[in-house]
């Protein structure tokens, strides 16, 4: 594992210097469609939110988290709310869906000691609070946000710069 200084300061341009969306313009059909089915309204759009930026916490990836706390701040998400994300299952800010939501969020990113990142009772957890539809747009929720963290992770875009455009 490669790993430096702690105390190097972090440069502020994007490590790819072109846009991936520029060099790979079939992006821009692909993307409008994940955000067409992840926004049909079956989710709400502070679950979908808070989602993507555990997400992005989860991943190490500073861009996604000032992203999406971004735009939780714009909805008018409470900071409580915003900030105790990465400690939900201690918060008390969160509802029984969102709690679901966030735990399928990360079994799906991380390992299991168990095998099985996403057990049959945390699949009926989220079923309890998440009629079908819902919970398959959860599903595409959760992957658009992981069809978008290998951008985040190797092209890596400027954090906090406008989110259609962090490559300049």
């Amino acid at each position: 594992m490669e790993t430096g200084s702690i105390t190097a300061e972090v440069p502020m341009v994007p490590r790819m210097s072109e846009d991936p969306g520029e060099l790979v313009p079939e992006l821009a059909e692909v993307s409008a469609a994940l955000f067409k089915v992840t926004g049909n309204g079956s989710v709400p759009r502070s679950t979908i939110s808070l989602v993507q930026l555990r997400a992005g916490q989860i991943v190490g990836s500073t861009y996604l988290t000032v992203l999406h706390t971004g735009f939780l701040r714009k909805a008018g998400e409470s900071e409580e709310r915003i900030t105790s994300v990465a400690s939900w299952r201690d918060s008390p800010y969160f509802t029984g869906a969102e709690r679901a939501a966030l735990a399928l969020v990360e079994a799906v990113l991380q390992s299991s000691a168990d095998g099985e990142r996403v057990s049959n009772e945390l699949y009926a957890q989220a079923a309890e609070h998440y009629e079908g539809k819902a919970l398959a747009t959860l599903m595409f929720v959760i992957g658009q946000v992981n069809f978008f963290i290998p951008v985040a992770l190797i092209a890596k875009p400027v954090p906090g710069r406008s989110f259609t455009d962090p490559w300049k």
